[in-house]
């Protein structure tokens, strides 16, 4: 096969983004459509999905917008039949949709503790188990991970190990789907501020003096169109060899490990 441009666009193809009323899902359902791809979303906020939906029409493509929790199961299965219905297959799917609080393990309660797990966990389940009969031969299922699925993460134990979870039922997925050339994969953002995180750019401290989060980024904070580009890579022909894999889209975090910028462009451990 020879390359060219064409293999980056979807032309025609049919999408799927969850928790697409804001941040990376609302930035990823859009430029799916600019690339090409007609795109059903949804998510609990009804303003920003359809906002969204609009946006997604904006741009030529055919949006389907609907109110859903994904931790419904019921509701998952309906709104997938209705996309499928709608545009007649689909070949995408991006489990976006997550979410987390702030509690040392010992404090979170066994409620608080179902809701991250079916939150970040189970509704990947539901999307998965639910859209798989749906997605043509050769499709791409593209899962929005974290930093947080491979490193420690104190206050947010439970997440972090839903977001791992995730992490490995992907690597599981690339192979039992293998036989229909479905691929499966992850993004792991990282310095990402979005409406979810509004304190991610808040200073800290370290023996040096305060230092914003940026600090820890050797490239700074990120937009939600910057991980929106990777899905789109993940989703497309051009990464049709590339399954049960994660990319990192973190500004080099992982790779940082702890380094610190100094004001001067230095790094301190």
């Amino acid at each position: 096969m020879l390359l060219d441009p064409s293999a980056a666009l979807l032309t025609d193809r049919i999408a799927v983004v969850t928790g697409a009323a804001r941040g990376i899902g609302a930035a990823t359902a859009v430029a799916l459509a600019r690339f090409g791809a007609d795109v059903a979303i949804c998510d609990r906020e009804p303003i920003g999905l359809q906002e969204t939906a609009k946006a997604i029409e904006a741009t030529g493509r055919r949006a389907l917008a609907v109110e859903l929790d994904v931790r419904d199961s019921d509701g998952v299965e309906r709104f997938l039949g209705e996309a499928h219905s709608t545009f007649g297959g689909l070949d995408i799917l991006v489990n976006n949709a997550g979410g987390g609080f702030w509690s040392p393990f010992m404090e979170v309660r066994p409620k608080g503790q179902t809701a991250l797990v079916d939150e970040n966990f189970t509704s990947v389940t539901h999307v998965i188990r639910h859209g798989v009969p749906l997605v043509r031969d050769g499709g791409s299922i593209v899962n929005v991970t974290s930093i947080e699925a491979f490193r420690a993460a104190p206050g947010f134990a439970v997440y972090a190990a839903m977001k791992a979870a995730v992490e490995q039922l992907t690597k599981s997925l690339a192979l039992e789907l293998s036989d229909r050339r479905i691929r499966v994969n992850c993004v792991a953002p990282d310095a990402i501020p979005t409406p979810g995180d509004a304190g991610l750019a808040e200073t800290f401290e370290t023996a040096e003096g305060a230092h914003d989060y940026a600090a820890k980024v050797p490239l700074g904070l990120g937009t939600p169109d910057d991980c929106a580009a990777p899905i789109v890579f993940l989703a497309g022909d051009l990464a049709r060899f590339v399954t049960g894999t994660t990319l990192h889209v973190d500004g080099g975090t992982m790779a940082a490990s702890g380094w610190v910028r100094r004001p001067d462009g230095t790094f301190a451990p």
